[in-house]
Order: structure tokens, then sequence, then C-alpha cells
């Protein structure tokens, strides 16, 4: 299976841009770097991890993008607190970095018992 047949791929790919196109014009270089590399940082470990020979490898980038997830949910509840980002729009993709950890973690969950019947 390529990474790009992915849902949850595709969505954290979405996400990501819809993050850099809200702070492309923000002069806040130290967050807006921040938050657009744990953005980035999903779509690009779970694009890693499909890439790697070994399952092992692949539920460690997995787990990788999980963690990003988190970072970026942080980032989120900060830049809105700050008013970096609307109450709506921050909502939006907390709930969608949400649904995206719980993806990752049924993949992660798969390869698991793959690995466990291998």
């Amino acid at each position: 299976m390529r990474f790009e047949d992915l849902v949850v791929w595709k969505r954290s790919a979405s996400l990501s841009a819809e993050i850099y196109k809200h702070f492309s014009s923000c002069r806040d270089y130290g967050f807006k770097d921040q938050i657009t590399r744990a953005g980035i940082s999903i779509a690009c470990n779970i694009a890693e991890g499909f890439e790697r020979e070994s399952t092992r490898e692949c539920i460690n980038f997995l787990s990788y993008a999980k963690g990003s997830c988190a970072e970026l949910r942080t980032q989120v509840h900060i830049g809105s607190e700050i008013d970096y980002i609307g109450k709506e729009i921050a909502d939006q993709w907390l709930n969608e970095s949400v649904e995206i950890s719980r993806m990752i973690g049924g993949l992660i969950k798969t390869k698991k018992r793959f690995l466990e019947q291998s």
C-alpha cells in the first residue's frame, strides 16, 4: 500500500496545508516555525514509516506522528490563547488532530498485531 492512499495521511497533509496558509503572513517566526513543523511532521512521519522495510520501524514512525499530533494540539491551544488562532479554527484543528491521532493509534495496533502473528 502507498502512503498516499491512506486517509490518515491525506487528512494530516491537508491539515498541515491549512496551518501553513493560516500562518503565511505571521511575523512571529518562532511560533510560525514550531506550529508548521509540528503539523507537517505528522504526515511526513506517516509517509516515512510506510516506506520503511520493517514493521517495527513503521510502528516507530507512526508513534512519532502520534506524538506530533500532541505537539500540534499544544501549540494550537497556545495559539488560541494568544489570539493567533480564532476559536472556531482552533476547535476545528484540535478536533481534526485528535481524530488523526486516533487513526494513527489504530494503525499502530494493527501493525503490532501483525508483529505478534509473525
